[in-house]
């Protein structure tokens, strides 16, 4: 094997194993961070440039809450159930640094939007027949109702919250 083919097949193990020690605890937390790297062009231009990190959420399904017997009906409750999933609204932080006008040094400003839960619930729908139950009364034959349809509606629900800031240092 050349020695250019063992250095390139070593680094895209070392680049699959980090990649899978990274993604660990993103799963753990529900979030993955995401640094947006500047340092190049802080070179290049010869600035100060804002520092900007990112967490972008992980998406979890639930379990559907089933359709359930409701006495009188032929069809079950809610049809065609409602799916929950829960994840998150990313979340976004900016120092940018501000000189002094007095001296040589840096303060900073800085906005900080950390990512927030959010649980949704798909739409379901809830349909029953235009026949009652099979009764005594009518001798086991099923009587004529009007049909019910419904649809149960979207939920989400989300606390966002942001941070904005003036501090000394970078």
């Amino acid at each position: 094997m050349k020695p250019t083919t063992r250095g390139t097949l070593a680094a895209v193990i070392t680049g699959v194993a980090a990649a899978i020690g990274a993604a660990t605890p993103a799963v753990a937390t529900g979030a993955v961070p995401v640094p947006v790297p500047l340092e190049g062009a802080e070179n290049s231009l010869g600035m100060e440039l804002p520092e900007i990190g990112a967490d972008v959420p992980l998406l979890k399904p639930g379990t559907p809450n089933g359709p359930r017997y409701a006495e009188g009906r032929l069809l079950p409750d809610r049809t065609v159930p409602q799916l929950p999933v829960r994840g998150g609204l990313p979340g976004l932080s900016v120092r940018q640094p501000l000189p002094q006008l007095l001296g040589d040094g840096f303060d900073h400003a800085g906005v900080e939007v950390p990512a927030a839960d959010l649980r949704t619930l798909s739409p379901g729908l809830d349909v029953d027949t235009p026949l009652t139950a099979p009764g005594s009364r009518s001798f086991g034959l099923p009587g004529a109702k009007l049909p019910e349809a419904g649809v149960l509606a979207p939920v989400v629900q989300a606390v966002p919250a942001a941070h904005l800031g003036l501090g000394a240092g970078l």
